[in-house]
C-alpha cells in the first residue's frame, strides 16, 4: 500500500520503515521526540539526508489506537491502518496538520490518497 501511494504522488524508489507498536511504546517515543508524554495514533520521522534523498523515513503506528478507534468509528481495522499509514506517510512528504489551514489541506490529501484504495 505504501509503494502505491507514494507512486500515486510521483515518487519511484523510496524507501521508508513501517513499524507497528503498542500504546505504551508510541507514548515513549511522543515523549522522547516531540516532548508530549501522551499515547498517539500514528509519528512519522522525516529523514533529511541529503546524501540519500529516496530514504523517506520512519512511519509508527500504534495498534492498539487503531484498533481501538475503529472500534469507535465502526470500521475494520485495516481501513483504519491505512489512514494512519496515509497519514504518516503525508508528514514524511512535508504536510503538516498542525494550523487549521494546514490540516484541511492534509486531510484532503488523505481522502485523495485513500481513494485510490480500497479503503476510501
Amino acid at each position: 500500500m505504501a509503494r502505491r501511494l507514494l507512486g500515486y504522488e510521483g515518487i519511484k524508489d523510496a524507501e521508508l520503515s513501517i513499524l507497528f507498536v503498542n500504546d505504551l511504546q508510541i507514548k515513549e517515543l511522543n515523549h522522547k521526540y516531540r516532548g508530549e508524554a501522551v499515547s498517539t495514533d500514528v509519528l512519522a520521522f522525516p529523514m533529511d539526508d541529503v546524501q540519500c534523498p529516496r530514504l523517506l523515513g520512519d512511519v509508527v503506528i500504534s495498534i492498539e489506537t487503531a484498533k481501538r478507534e475503529a472500534d469507535a468509528r465502526g470500521y475494520e481495522l485495516d481501513r483504519e491502518l491505512a489512514l494512519y499509514l496515509t497519514h504518516g506517510i503525508l508528514h514524511l512528504l512535508g504536510y503538516d496538520d498542525i494550523k487549521s489551514a494546514e490540516r484541511k489541506i492534509m486531510r484532503r490529501k488523505e481522502k485523495e490518497l485513500l481513494e485510490t484504495t480500497q479503503y476510501a
